[in-house]
């Protein structure tokens, strides 16, 4: 919350092993400004609260998997701005904490997986693929560069100096105070 303020703003879900936290997080991007508010006092606010309302980009990596894959699916699915990387690694299907075996180990046979509503498997084994595919070269990291992060804070960029005013990046001031009494009142005070 801290950040929706800001006018861009990348989520970076590289080398995310999964978990159960996309739709939360999806369900905070995905909201509108529709309005705003105001105290007596004069502090303004928004209608939904802690609504984000800049640009939005994703990175991803081939070790973004599980909740790693599902998150960025949605994310382009729901058209919150483009995935910046590498292809997601493919393996959704969770997996639980099974009993484990005599030798120590374990065994996880999946148990989960996504489909479409038109009844079709969507990133299971294929991953998701990026917008801008951008890959992090080792001897680029070596050197203390990121490549991935550099492309999104360049799309960000650009798209906030392309159109500053589409998505409400300054909110807007309250409108001056309306009189308390109908007009009317005050023509009969000067009279």
């Amino acid at each position: 919350y801290p950040q929706i303020r800001k006018h861009g703003i990348i989520i970076d879900l590289r080398y995310n092993g999964g978990g159960f936290v996309d739709q939360m997080i999806l369900e905070r991007l995905r909201r509108t400004l529709i309005g705003m508010g105001m105290s007596r006092h004069g502090t303004t606010s928004t209608v939904p609260p802690q609504v984000f309302s800049g640009y939005m980009a994703c990175l991803a990596n081939g070790y973004s998997a599980s909740d790693g894959d599902i998150f960025p699916y949605y994310f382009k699915k729901y058209d919150l701005g483009p995935v910046i990387g590498m292809r997601t690694w493919g393996g959704v299907r969770g997996i639980r904490g099974n009993p484990g075996i005599m030798d120590g180990g374990y065994i996880f046979p999946p148990e989960f997986s996504r489909y479409d509503l038109d009844s079709t498997w969507n990133m299971e084994n294929s991953g998701v693929a990026p917008d801008i595919e951008v890959d992090n070269l080792p001897n680029l990291v070596v050197e203390g560069k990121d490549p991935q992060l550099e492309r999104a804070v360049e799309y960000l960029l650009k798209q906030i100096a392309e159109n500053p005013d589409s998505l409400h990046l300054e909110l807007p001031p309250a409108p001056d105070f309306e009189k308390p009494y109908p007009e009317e009142y005050y023509e009969q005070l000067e009279e």
